[in-house]
């Protein structure tokens, strides 16, 4: 039974920076693609960054380029985001994805996730002076 568990999350001053951490367990991360998509109030969720399952590849949605960076290590079977430069925008519940299937984009040309990924349960992120 795959399992993916969110960490990191918390509140932080606009500017300042967090890390989260997702871990997986009951599969070997290396089977995955792994993506990180955050849910704003009152927003549909939207598709933030995927790592391909070498890593050697990576995709980050336009409000976050330059800001986020994703990494993983398959060895401890760990996905990361940093986050830098955070706004108020970026105030979200994010949740970690594990899919089986490449990174992708939908026809909106966000990123996004197959039917056949399993999702964690979110760490909040609250950005607010």
């Amino acid at each position: 039974q795959l399992q993916v568990v969110e960490s990191g999350g918390g509140l932080v001053q606009p500017g300042g920076s967090l890390t989260l951490s997702c871990a997986v367990s009951g599969i070997p991360m290396g089977f995955f693609s792994m993506t990180w998509v955050r849910q704003a109030p009152g927003k549909e969720r939207e598709g933030i960054s995927c790592i391909s399952v070498s890593g050697g590849a990576t995709n980050y949605a336009d409000f976050v380029q330059g800001r986020f960076i994703i990494s993983r290590n398959n060895t401890q079977n760990t996905v990361y985001l940093r986050m830098n430069s955070l706004e108020p925008g970026d105030t979200g519940r994010y949740y970690c994805v594990a899919d089986p299937n490449p990174c992708s984009y939908d026809s909106r040309r966000q990123i996004s996730v197959s039917d056949t990924s399993s999702w964690g349960q979110g760490t909040q992120v609250t950005v607010s002076s």
